[in-house]
């Protein structure tokens, strides 16, 4: 028992350290992870019109392209189990579907492995990337736990129709393009009024001309 005691005082020191070198590690790796989360996006602002099935989208207040979409058949509202598209001012909160080839199908948000061709016939899954939203105001509190998402469609014949179940459908060049420019945080307001209403640019006839192609920007 003579010779014990000292040995037991040093795994003691030593199970201490060890603890203190891995509470340190765990701490830098923290700060490391956060110096490199990117910034929320604040140069971008999508704004899209329900009434008009368009989405245009705004840098530091200069419109740079206006797309076709597609919101809810089954009107506006926020209520779990509506289908309908919530209004107001919504941010995205995520980004998912990075890299994936066009048609590329998500099933809660999972690539599945499978790639559906425009207009495929029968066939209305969420492919291409997602935009995934959060709701900043009362009236869309629901928006981010009921999957309300800015996404691609294989069916794009139905694009500037409302025939989404609550999401803003796009076509698969325009939700690439869209996607390669936003960032999370970005603002988005969704507004049941002309776009030319809640956006001043928009005066311009000339620059409300809708693109020809997703990669098209008004510059």
């Amino acid at each position: 028992m003579i010779f014990q005691a000292p040995q037991a005082h040093y795994f003691w020191h030593r199970a201490r350290d060890c603890s203190i070198h891995l509470r340190f590690a765990f701490f830098a790796l923290a700060l490391f992870l956060t110096s490199c989360a990117a910034p929320p996006d604040i140069e971008h602002h999508i704004v899209v019109s329900v009434r008009e099935q368009k989405l245009v989208l705004l840098e530091k207040g200069k419109l740079i392209a206006t797309y076709p979409v597609s919101t809810s058949k089954f009107g506006l509202g926020d209520r779990p189990g509506s289908y309908g598209t919530p209004l107001g001012e919504l941010e995205i909160a995520d980004k998912i579907g990075e890299g994936a080839p066009a048609g590329t199908v998500f099933k809660n948000r999972r690539r599945t492995g499978e790639i559906v061709g425009v207009n495929a016939p029968g066939r209305d899954p969420i492919v291409t990337r997602i935009i995934w939203l959060r709701g900043r105001e009362v009236q869309n509190a629901n928006a981010f736990r009921r999957d309300i998402y800015i996404h691609g469609t294989p069916e794009e014949r139905n694009i500037g129709q409302p025939v989404s179940y609550g999401c803003i459908r796009m076509r698969s060049t325009d939700i690439i393009n869209l996607y390669s420019i936003v960032g999370r945080g970005a603002q988005v307001s969704i507004v049941d009024l002309p776009l030319v209403a809640v956006v001043p640019v928009l005066s311009s006839a000339s620059q409300m001309a809708e693109t020809n192609h997703s990669t098209s920007v008004i510059r």
